[in-house]
């Protein structure tokens, strides 16, 4: 902020020593009286000096008030500017938050996703090796491709479930900070396409080992 003229501080007064009292005795009255009325001029003209010197300080004084509450008008503006900015990195935050959710739900995905088709790779290719007469048995190998498929889908119905509970919990939170005025809560939550596809996932998990234990061609023969 640039420093105004006014905010100069006016220099101190060098105040001149009293005129002396005159001493009219034994003068004529009219010499008398034009002693004393140089005298009552002598302290008019330093009462002047004074005078205007005090009114010097007072617009002194009313430039340093007036600037000070520019001060604070400006820091006011200042202070609202910073909780607008925190209010917004308050809510980009819930929003990272809620994307960081979806990758962790993601991670879970991947490696469900993994689970379930190795093991129903393993138990189709056994399952054909015996059919065919190549082995004798098949059951172990079977057995684990199932209970790989088996492993996967609880993973992925863990990983549902945390997901759903963080983001119920994530919400109310969001909402009571909207509610205190901590957030503008501008942005809605968009659909999670993380949680349809897992969704899709354990429903394809849960049909591969339907069609394991009860024998049936669920994806064609």
């Amino acid at each position: 902020m640039a420093e105004d003229s006014h905010l100069q501080r006016p220099a101190p007064m060098a105040l001149p020593p009293l005129p002396p009292v005159p001493d009219t005795a034994g003068q004529e009255t009219g010499a008398a009286s034009v002693e004393l009325s140089r005298f009552r001029s002598e302290l008019s003209e330093l009462r002047s000096r004074m005078s205007e010197h005090r009114t010097d300080l007072s617009e002194f004084r009313t430039s340093l008030s007036q600037h000070r509450t520019d001060l604070s008008e400006h820091r006011t503006d200042l202070s609202g500017e910073r909780t607008e900015m925190s209010m917004r990195r308050t809510g980009m935050s819930i929003q990272r938050t809620r994307m960081s959710a979806d990758r962790t739900l993601m991670s879970v995905q991947r490696t469900s996703l993994s689970l379930i088709g190795f093991g129903f790779t393993l138990y189709q290719t056994f399952d054909k090796l015996h059919d065919m007469g190549t082995i004798r048995s098949s059951a172990a190998p079977r057995n684990f491709g199932a209970a790989l498929i088996v492993l996967g889908i609880l993973l992925l119905v863990g990983g549902i479930s945390r997901h759903l509970q963080f983001a119920f919990q994530l919400r109310h939170v969001r909402a009571e900070l909207k509610e205190a005025g901590l957030v503008h809560g501008e942005m809605d939550y968009p659909v999670s396409l993380t949680l349809i596809t897992s969704i899709l996932l354990l429903a394809i998990g849960v049909l591969a080992i339907t069609g394991i234990v009860f024998h049936i061609e669920v994806f064609g023969a």
